[in-house]
């Protein structure tokens, strides 16, 4: 599946669709450079599993916990580890593989620790179309 956004607004909205659809035991792997909208995004799949909380990325943590939703969500950002051994240490197993549903930012840093059936989100731009140009494209 591939769509296209004009806004934020519409990025918001289309992961929000994605967050609706999301399954118990779901991992999202989500792709794209500095600036092009993961966290927008992230906000509307949040929204999709019905938080309400405010969604922030977890830079410094590795990964945020929200558990007022349909489902607990886990919202990882791996953009600073250095290898893979840092989140190894949190127990990622627990959350990729529990009763939530988990994204992960700049997944591609730890592709070799993913779940087979993991769903890959891509997000790109294209000042050709617009500044605020997306295309977000769903892998499954």
């Amino acid at each position: 599946m591939t769509k296209h956004s004009y806004s934020p607004e519409q990025t918001y909205a289309i992961g929000k669709e994605i967050g609706e659809k999301a399954k118990e035991g779901d991992v999202f792997s989500l792709i794209g450079d500095l600036g092009v909208g993961k966290t927008v995004f992230t906000k509307g799949f949040a929204a999709g599993l019905g938080i309400e909380e405010d969604i922030t990325s977890p830079t410094f943590t590795l990964v945020n916990e929200y558990d007022d939703g349909r489902l607990p969500f886990y919202h990882f950002d791996v953009y600073r580890i250095q290898d893979v051994s840092e989140i190894e240490e949190i127990g990622y197993e627990e959350y990729f593989y529990g009763s939530g549903v988990t994204l992960v930012e700049w997944a591609n840093k730890i592709e070799a620790l993913l779940p087979k059936d993991t769903k890959t989100i891509i997000i790109t731009k294209d000042l050709d179309q617009g500044f605020d140009y997306r295309q977000i494209q769903e892998i499954i």
